[in-house]
Parts: C-alpha cells; structure tokens; sequence
C-alpha cells in the first residue's frame, strides 16, 4: 500500500500558537476523542540527497523522505557518472558531495513529515513530528500542523486519530526552536526518536533530541563504522532504549542459523567450530562484527588481541571455553549493485570438525544467493558434510522496519544486542589497529 498524506491541507502556524491549537482541535469532540493514547514519534529527516537531485533537477519533485525508486535509480547513476567504486551505496555521503549546487528547480513542494507511510499509520500515532531541515541557509523556521488518522481499511474511523507537526527551516532554526519540541510531547505516553540520517551528522543536535527518557531508533550502517559502533555502544550503556535498524536487518541471518543447529544431531557441531568467514557488501564492517559478535556471545567465545590484514580481508581468534581457537575472517567484497543499505551480509560459512574424528566434519553455508554459495563451498571442504541455505532478505523500505520496531519494542533494549555491541567495537578496534 502507498504512503498517504495527512487528511487535510497542513496550516501554516505560528510556533508558540501551536500547543493552543492542539488543544482546540481535541476539544472540537470531547465526547469520544481525545486523540489516541499510543506514542508520540519524533523523527530527523533530512533527506539531504533527495534534496540535491530535485534542486538540481535530476529528479521531480516533491521531495518527501522516501527512498523512492526514482531517487535510487539516479543516485546509482551518479555512481557510474563520477567514476565512485561500484560498490559505494547509492545513498552513500559520497553521491551527494559529487553533484554540484547549481540550482534548476527553484520552487518544489516539500511533503517531508505529511507523507506518512502505511505501516505506521496503522499504529495509530498520537503525534507525529519531524524535523525537515533544508539545504539552503538562511531559511526561517516554519511549523506546520495537521490532523491525522489511518485509512478506513486499516482501522481509522471518522475522527482524527494523531496530528501531524513539521518543523522546517535551515538547521540553525530548527535548533533554536527545539524548545517546541519538548512543550508538545505528551508526557504520559511513550516517546521514540527515529534518527533517519547518518550517525556522523551533527553529534550535538543527536544527544539534544535523544533525551534518556525517549526510546532510539538508529541504523548503525549509516555514518563512519567507529562512530556508529561508539553511538550504538555508549547509548545501551547509559540505560537508553535503543534499536538499530541495522540490528533488525540481521534478524533472517540469525533465524537461519539458528534452525541450521537446531536438529539434536547437529546440536554438538556447535562446540566443535574451528572456521567462521563472513563475507559482507563494500567496506562498512559493522552488520558483519555484530553478527559474529552474536555468534561469539551465543557460544560463550573470548576475543583474543590477534589481529591481521590478508589482502581486502581481517583475521582474528576467539578463544573457546575449552581452550581451543575459532578463526575468523571478515571479508569485505566489491559489488557491482549493492544495497541501499552499506555493508549488508552475503554469505558466511561455519566449519566444524569433531576433535575426537578428524573425518567427520560439518560445512554450513549461508548466502543471499546461491552464486555466493558456490564462492564460499571452494574452501577445501570436499570431505565435510555440506548444509547450504539461501538465506531470504528482506528488503523492506526503512518505514516498514521502524513500524516494526515501534510495534514490537517492550520499551528495552534487546538483550541480544546488548550483549553484541561492546564485542562488534573492540574487534571493530583490533581491525582499526591493524590498518
């Protein structure tokens, strides 16, 4: 289903008449409707590409925050265009700093914070708010509120269910009207802040709008793999609520492999590993350390200080409870088309050999497609037993995985993640030291 716009045109309104505005609106209906007793969701969306390519004409308007085909299409384009590697994301910083500032399009409607997709819609939001910075400097703070409620077949009914407030202008406005922000959250119902932006921008404005109270939604592919790691760490240490977008896109990998080794025949294989190797997408090694900062926690391994560079690929050790060594090696690839999202997981395969019966051995295989299967199985291990599996990807856009966030979190951070974000950094840190 499409994305809908909020049910009336958004009034223009001046920010300190906001909250009386509100008021009134919720009071037109006081028999039944006081507005739903849900969330409120706070969103950063600067949409800086989509920005670029309608200002300059390479895309039409107008822009609404979406990772719209269009946008895609053109931004892998750009790749070609300005001779990037092929493997560099189409949505990559790297695109927008290659396209020049010539303006073409001087005037484009701007529908950031009114086009709301579906799947969040049917959750019913009390309040939805978005921050929509633009491009230009000099822009004056603007605020835009609407009512809001889902479409018939998705449960809304006659009355407004939510409303709808946008908060634009250039970034220094939208920073001196943050205190906006915080008179119209309503304090007696859960408040999420979605950041729907590299973690590298603006580390100040972050830890403004990312009160200890309010629960995170961040994706830990986007920005500088350190600075994510160092974000996503020290904000499950202070106590936050905090859910990766990138965490979540690992679900099918770690489901896979768990249903892999969930037969009682297999079940030992697990304490006999002596190879992991995951291969993942272009160079952001995050999504890859997280998953084999999972495994290592799951099987109770200790990272050890080695650490190598073979060619494009970082070998290390993890130490067993028995005291032998897991080798692991982190192979970063270049692709031709890669995902929207940086380095995505492509394959990865475990090797188990039983310590008492040097000829048994177990090979399991993992991959997004059976051409990485085949990559992967020409590693010596023809006298192994061999388990391939193609791992099905979701390629959900980034609304439909923060409605299921927002839908299913039990306002804590998983304790999965917990565990495997301190690990991801320091053999984030090992490679680092290696480089």
């Amino acid at each position: 289903m499409s994305p809908q716009l909020t049910l009336q045109t958004p009034l223009q309104i001046p920010p300190q008449e906001i909250p009386g505005y509100l008021q009134k609106l919720w009071a037109q209906d006081q028999s039944d409707n006081q507005g739903a007793n849900t969330f409120c969701l706070l969103v950063w969306h600067p949409a800086w590409l989509e920005q670029k390519l309608v200002n300059t004409g390479r895309i039409n308007g107008p822009v609404i925050g979406l990772q719209r085909s269009d946008l895609v299409h053109e931004a892998r384009k750009i790749v070609l265009e300005k001779d990037l590697p092929h493997s560099t994301p189409p949505l990559a910083k790297e695109v927008f700093n290659c396209l020049q500032a010539n303006k073409i399009s001087e005037e484009y409607d701007d529908f950031r914070g009114q086009h709301i997709d579906s799947a969040i819609s049917q959750l019913q939001p009390r309040r939805l708010i978005t921050l929509a910075p633009n491009l230009d400097k000099g822009h004056d703070l603007e605020t835009l509120v609407a009512a809001y409620c889902p479409l018939p077949e998705e449960g809304g009914g006659d009355s407004a269910c939510g409303d709808v407030i946008v908060l634009k202008g250039d970034t220094n406005s939208l920073k001196e009207g943050l205190h906006i922000v915080d008179e119209l959250i309503p304090e007696d119902l859960p408040s999420w802040l979605w950041w729907n932006g590299s973690l590298d921008e603006d580390p100040d404005l972050l830890s403004q709008l990312a009160l200890p109270t309010r629960r995170i939604i961040i994706d830990s592919a986007l920005g500088n793999p350190t600075h994510c790691l160092n974000v996503l760490q020290e904000r499950i240490k202070s106590g936050q609520v905090v859910n990766d977008l990138n965490w979540l896109r690992l679900r099918s990998w770690r489901e896979t492999l768990a249903m892999v080794f969930d037969p009682p025949n297999r079940r030992n294989s697990l304490s006999n590993i002596i190879n992991l190797d995951i291969d993942i997408e272009g160079e952001h090694l995050v999504q890859g350390l997280l998953l084999a900062s999972w495994i290592a926690d799951k099987l109770e391994w200790k990272l050890t200080k080695e650490v190598e560079k073979d060619g494009q690929s970082f070998k290390t050790k993890f130490l067993c409870s028995d005291n032998s060594m897991v080798n692991f090696r982190l192979m970063p690839l270049p692709v031709g088309k890669p995902s929207i999202n940086p380095g995505q997981i492509i394959g990865l395969r475990l090797i188990c050999q039983s310590k008492t019966n040097e000829k048994s051995g177990l090979c399991v295989i993992l991959a997004s497609e059976s051409g990485e299967c085949m990559r992967l199985e020409a590693g010596g291990v023809a006298s192994m037993e061999l388990l391939e599996e193609v791992v099905p990807l979701q390629n959900n856009p980034a609304e439909k995985d923060v409605a299921l966030l927002l839908e299913s979190s039990r306002g804590s951070t998983s304790p999965l993640l917990s565990n495997a974000a301190p690990m991801a950094k320091e053999l984030l840190n090992l490679i680092e030291s290696e480089k």
